[in-house]
C-alpha cells in the first residue's frame, strides 16, 4: 500500500510542476532515441518517443495532466526549437542571393501549379460525378 500512495505524491507533484512535466518529455525523448539506435529504425528518436507518449496515453498509464503544462511550453517557446534551421541559412549565404531568390520562386510556382491541377482534378470529378447537376440546374 506504501508503493501506491508514494506513487501518487509523485503523480499529483508532476501534474504541478512545470520543471517535473518538461524533464518528464524530455525523459520520453530520450527514450525514443534509444529505442531508434537500437532497433536500427529509420525513424528519427523523437517520433518514437511521440509513440510512446501516445502508447502511454492510450493505455491509461499516463494522464495528459501530467504532460499539459510542459507541452504548452514547449509550444510556446516553438520559435526557439527553429532557430538552428535559421542559422543554417546563415552558414550558405548563397541562398540569401540570386540563387535563393530562384529557389524561392521554384517553389511558389510548383505550389501553385499544383493547387491549379488539384482544383481541376476535384472541379472535373465534381462534374463527372453529377453532384453539380444539382447546383446547375437551380441557375
Amino acid at each position: 500500500m506504501d508503493i501506491y500512495r508514494r506513487m501518487a505524491v509523485w503523480r499529483r507533484r508532476g501534474r504541478l510542476s512545470l520543471l517535473l512535466q518538461v524533464l518528464l518529455i524530455l525523459a520520453f525523448w530520450r527514450a525514443g532515441e534509444a529505442v531508434a539506435r537500437g532497433t536500427g529504425l529509420p525513424v528519427p528518436g523523437a517520433i518514437m518517443g511521440l509513440f510512446i507518449v501516445l502508447a502511454l496515453l492510450g493505455s491509461k498509464w499516463l494522464s495528459i495532466c501530467t504532460v499539459r503544462r510542459g507541452a504548452r511550453l514547449f509550444l510556446a517557446e516553438m520559435l526557439l526549437f527553429f532557430v538552428p534551421a535559421v542559422l543554417a541559412v546563415l552558414d550558405h549565404p548563397e541562398l540569401l542571393g540570386l540563387l535563393g531568390l530562384k529557389i524561392l520562386t521554384v517553389i511558389v510556382v510548383s505550389t501553385l501549379i499544383v493547387m491549379v491541377v488539384t482544383a481541376a482534378v476535384i472541379d472535373v470529378c465534381y462534374r463527372v460525378s453529377g453532384a453539380g447537376k444539382g447546383a446547375a440546374d437551380a441557375r
